[in-house]
């Protein structure tokens, strides 16, 4: 078969699975089994594919129909125009997530770089030697994942200093080695560990950033397949109401950060009300409260009152 018989069979066979946008989704697994950017498709369409080229594309159009998410399949996804591996350990990152991403790395360069704590990395491997390139870091990505947030601010950032925490060691290793592959890990520690009671003591941030979970549990359920399926619990779970994890910073991330530090948040569909309420009975100020791109309210900015 040629190139746009495969797209147009495979096409019919995923819209017909239920799945969005099946003609791009086809032209995506189809690029990725030839290797060549997707908008090549366009100028081979007459190309005969190989058999094992059409069984390999039938095997993972399969998996798509099955409602495995095109990232997992491929091994990637694109954020602030990264590519960054993703697993079954961590969550699949959005694209307004890149929003909270670029507020980030947008306060962290106005501040003045005398600021920039940690330009300088731990010269040796041993603890003491990461426990002060902790102390020194300027942003923590609170539930790094796949450490997405982290490597955007340190290749944006790059006289900035970033802790990247999460509490399932085989996230932590993947965002190790994303960010390995996108040359920033010696600007990047990597912290195991649950919670804010898991940072080193005396640390300080200019910012914290987090994109926490927030589903109410009795909502996963009833999640597209590609989320509730494929997506790690851990990283969908936001408790009873979806706000475990807003009480959770909102108490006790205060003291974490310094004095004109701010604390950056993503948020759930409708959630903006209760968010900014827990974080004004904790003596937050809520600065901002971003829209997405779909103009709902996303991304909560907010500092600590003295």
């Amino acid at each position: 078969m040629t190139v746009l018989e495969v797209i147009q069979r495979s096409a019919d066979f995923l819209g017909k699975k239920s799945v969005d946008s099946p003609r791009l989704q086809a032209e995506l697994l189809l690029a990725h089994v030839l290797r060549i950017p997707r908008m090549q498709l366009y100028l081979n369409f007459e190309r005969v594919l190989s058999p094992a080229e059409e069984d390999m594309l039938r095997q993972l159009v399969k998996r798509r129909g099955a409602r495995e998410p095109l990232q997992l399949i491929v091994g990637s996804t694109s954020f602030c125009g990264l590519e960054i591996a993703v697993n079954r350990h961590v969550l699949i990152p959005r694209p307004e997530t890149e929003l909270l991403a670029e507020q980030g790395w947008l306060f962290l360069n106005e501040r003045s770089t005398d600021d920039a704590e940690g330009t300088n990395p731990p010269s040796g491997a041993a603890e003491r030697d990461q426990e002060h390139g902790r102390r020194k870091c300027s942003a923590l990505d609170f539930g790094t994942g796949s450490g997405c947030l982290a490597i955007a601010l340190a290749i944006k950032c790059p006289l900035r200093r970033i802790l990247a925490l999460d509490l399932v060691p085989e996230a932590l290793e993947l965002a190790r080695n994303n960010a390995v592959r996108q040359e920033v890990a010696d600007r990047i520690d990597f912290l195991l560990g649950n919670g804010l009671e898991s940072l080193p003591r005396g640390v300080r941030f200019d910012l914290i950033l987090a994109n926490p979970p927030y589903i109410p549990s009795v909502d996963i359920d009833g999640l597209q397949p590609e989320v509730r399926d494929h997506d790690p619990r851990v990283a969908l779970d936001g408790g009873p109401d979806g706000l475990h994890f807003y009480r959770h910073l909102s108490s006790g991330a205060g003291e974490f950060l310094k004095s004109d530090g701010r604390i950056m948040l993503e948020l759930g569909d409708g959630q903006e009300k209760d968010v900014a309420d827990l974080f004004g009975k904790e003596n937050w100020v809520v600065e901002s409260m971003l829209k997405d791109y779909t103009q709902c309210p996303r991304i909560l900015i907010a500092r600590k009152t003295v």
